[in-house]
């Protein structure tokens, strides 16, 4: 099946696995709670068990350089796409509240970001990720 819209979220190359893999939930999470028709129904198995419903359409997840995510970021913005960003200094945090207050202080193109959702038109998502590898 072919979906009219996409999610791609990138992360930096350099960041350790478990920080991949950390900012990479963090902007699937954004996505999740930020467009809601990205998610599918729940899911239940044979026995009768419920689960949590999922993305309804895959997530490409690809890697990149500081530069490469403040161009998505840019572009993507530019094109009024949904769009989340995962920064250096929230690492250092603890919660929600000093996240925002963390992206807050930092001008846009001064953002020191290691990880960028987008979501929005194949299209359009397709040439805002465009040259960038898919993460190994």
């Amino acid at each position: 099946m072919r979906f009219d819209t996409k999610i791609g979220i990138v992360v930096r190359a350099d960041l350790a696995a478990w920080q991949q893999l950390n900012v990479t939930a963090f902007l699937a999470s954004a996505v999740a709670g930020g467009v809601p028709q990205t998610i599918g129904e729940p899911y239940e198995d044979g026995s009768g068990n419920s689960y949590l419903p999922m993305f309804r359409q895959p997530v490409l997840v690809y890697v990149g350089e500081l530069g490469d995510l403040r161009v998505v970021r840019e572009k993507a913005t530019g094109r009024g796409m949904d769009v989340a960003v995962y920064i250096e200094e929230m690492f250092k945090t603890g919660h929600d509240a000093d996240n925002r207050a963390a992206v807050r202080a930092v001008e846009a193109d001064e953002l020191g970001l290691v990880g960028v959702a987008v979501h929005g038109p194949r299209n359009a998502v397709d040439k805002v990720l465009k040259g960038l590898s898919l993460h190994p």
